[in-house]
C-alpha cells in the first residue's frame, strides 16, 4: 500500500484488508513501506482489520515496513500485539510458511442442495474432528453443523459449503452459501417459546456466532471450545 493514511482514508483501507482476508487466504501481508501516516495513531487501522476478522476467517494479517522507523512506530502504537511486523516480504512469507504463526488445520466439501447433505455435513464432521483428535467436541459440533446447513437448504436457493478448522483446542464450524441476505434469529410470534429456531440453539451451544458477508454471499459461522463440549 502507498498514499497517505489518514481519517479520509481509514476506513478504506480497513475494508480493503477485510476485503483480502473474507478471501480465505493463507494468511494477509500488508507492505506499508511506502504508506505515509500523518498520525501514529491511525496505525491502528490495521489492529482494527484484526479484529474484524479475528474469529472468522480467523485469517492472520501480517505487516512489512521496511525502515526502522515505521516498524517503530507500528511497535509504539500496540499494533504488533494483535498483528506482527517483519522488514521484508521474504521474512514475512517465511514465517507463515515455516509454522511461526499459530497452526490451523481446514477441511471444506462442497455438498449439494438436498437433504441428505444434512447426514453427509454431519458425517464429514466426525471424520475430520476424529481424526485431529478433537472427538469431545463432536456432539456439539454436529448439532451446530446440521442446524447451519438446514438453514441453507431451507432459506436460500445455493448449494452449502461446509467448513471446518482447528487452532489449539477451538473448533471454527462454518458454512458458506450464495445469498446475500445476513443469518438472523428468528423466532414464531404465533408458538413464542414452543418453537426455537436453529440459531437460538447454536447461539446456546457456541462460544461465538456471526454472518460475515462475502463477495459471493456470506459465511454462517460458530466457534466451540472445551467449555462447550457436551
Amino acid at each position: 500500500m502507498d498514499g497517505i493514511l489518514d481519517t479520509t482514508t481509514y476506513r478504506g483501507l480497513r475494508d480493503t484488508v477485510i476485503k483480502a482476508a473474507l478471501e480465505e487466504p493463507s494468511a494477509v501481508i500488508v507492505d506499508v513501506s511506502d504508506l505515509h501516516v500523518r498520525s501514529e495513531s491511525a496505525w491502528s487501522v490495521f489492529t482494527s482489520a484484526r479484529w474484524h476478522v479475528s474469529v472468522w476467517p480467523d485469517v492472520p494479517l501480517i505487516l512489512v515496513c521496511r525502515h526502522i522507523a515505521g516498524r517503530n512506530a507500528i511497535r509504539r502504537n500496540g499494533v504488533t500485539r494483535y498483528v506482527p511486523v517483519f522488514d521484508t516480504i521474504e521474512s514475512a512469507s517465511s514465517a507463515v510458511g515455516a509454522g511461526e504463526l499459530e497452526p490451523r488445520r481446514r477441511a471444506r466439501a462442497q455438498l449439494p442442495a438436498v437433504h441428505s447433505s444434512l447426514r453427509r455435513a454431519r458425517q464429514l464432521t466426525v471424520e475430520w474432528l476424529l481424526s485431529w483428535s478433537a472427538a469431545k467436541l463432536i456432539p456439539v459440533a454436529t448439532i451446530i453443523v446440521d442446524v447451519l446447513v438446514e438453514n441453507v437448504l431451507e432459506h436460500t436457493q445455493s448449494p452449502p459449503s461446509l467448513i471446518v478448522e482447528i487452532r489449539g483446542d477451538t473448533v471454527t464450524l462454518a458454512v458458506e452459501d450464495f445469498s446475500h441476505a445476513p443469518a438472523v434469529r428468528h423466532e414464531d410470534p404465533l408458538r413464542g417459546a414452543d418453537t426455537v429456531s436453529g440459531l437460538t440453539v447454536v447461539a446456546a451451544l457456541a462460544r461465538v456466532w456471526g454472518s460475515t458477508p462475502t463477495s459471493t454471499g456470506k459465511t454462517v459461522w460458530a466457534v466451540v471450545g472445551p467449555e462447550n463440549s457436551i
